[in-house]
């Protein structure tokens, strides 16, 4: 089997990690918005995102995470109010953009100075990695309902409590991600919470164990969870015949050794291998950058190689 969703040119791929969503419903009570209470709208934008499992090691920032680190600080000081998050999008995507709304009635001085304590630490924190971060407050006018202080506690500690990032890394295969979590969406509207995370590992308990204790965190506030979505890693094979064709013929074509790599993403093999587990699997591709981000882009001249690559490689395969 020759897939071909590997993101370098010079990279052949003969594992990947499985994964699996681990999502939390909620609910809230909701309550009038204090009388004379000054509202605000906190945004969190121009993150690069990128792919929750290839990029997580990169140490980008996620929105998400930020946004709720910022309010949480601000509950901290003061009475504010929640009364909507949204973050994130894709479930396999590093967030880039987070916006929530509340509202201020007591101690707003205090609460705006520790806001923008938060936000300059942050800056600070990302300025290498999170060049472009932009994190904005300004006033708008809220009316309605907002969050119960109590639920709101819950939710601001919970969120701060679940993993985000690299979680473990393989003791077999240098640089190589083996657990990792994206906390990929957050969702707080008309008295309904939903918090969305994309949990990989290369290796079944240690994904299973991540999940575990993300779940802990969640229904510790009260949350009904949900694992779902489970699909399997693919196990590296070193001694695949189809490898060896592959790097015969890389050498040969271009002079050059590949990379023969596993990666911390799910690709079609894991799922594919485990159904048919004696069949022989590869991933190659052509350079891909900002997967699962609107910046997603390929190199041309590296889909000219992987091409005149792929060519060569269907001529080979009926005599290997």
């Amino acid at each position: 089997l020759l897939n071909l969703d590997t993101e370098e040119d010079d990279e052949i791929d003969i594992g990947c990690a499985g994964g699996i969503d681990v999502t939390a419903l909620g609910k809230y009570t909701e309550v009038d918005m204090p009388s004379g209470a000054q509202g605000y709208q906190l945004l969190v934008n121009g993150l690069q995102g990128g792919h929750s499992g290839m990029d997580i090691h990169r140490g980008l920032g996620n929105a998400n995470k930020i946004i709720n680190r910022i309010l949480l600080a601000a509950a901290g000081e003061g009475s504010i109010h929640l009364c909507e998050i949204d973050g994130g999008g894709l479930r396999n995507a590093i967030p880039r953009e987070s916006v929530a709304q509340f509202a201020i009635s007591e101690a707003e001085e205090k609460v705006l100075a520790v806001i923008e304590e938060m936000i300059g630490n942050i800056r600070n924190e990302l300025r290498v990695t999170e060049p472009k971060l932009n994190i904005s407050l300004s006033k708008q006018d809220l009316s309605g309902k907002c969050m119960d202080r109590d639920d709101q506690g819950r939710l601001l500690r919970a969120v701060q409590g679940l993993h985000n990032g690299v979680f473990a890394m393989s003791t077999t295969i240098d640089d190589l991600v083996e657990t990792s979590n994206n906390l990929a969406r957050v969702e707080v509207q008309n008295g309904n919470i939903k918090i969305s995370c994309l949990t990989r590992s290369s290796v079944e308990s240690g994904k299973m164990n991540l999940a575990s204790q993300l779940s802990s965190v969640l229904e510790l506030a009260g949350y009904e969870v949900s694992l779902s979505g489970d699909y399997p890693g693919w196990t590296p094979n070193p001694d695949s015949e189809i490898l060896k064709v592959l790097v015969k013929e890389y050498e040969e074509l271009f002079q050059a050794s590949p990379e023969v790599v596993a990666c911390h993403a799910g690709l079609e093999c894991g799922i594919l291998g485990s159904h048919y587990p004696e069949m022989d699997m590869i991933s190659f591709g052509p350079n891909i950058k900002g997967a699962h981000s609107p910046d997603e882009r390929v190199q041309i001249s590296s889909v000219q190689k992987f091409w005149k690559f792929l060519k060569t490689i269907l001529s080979e395969i009926p005599e290997a």
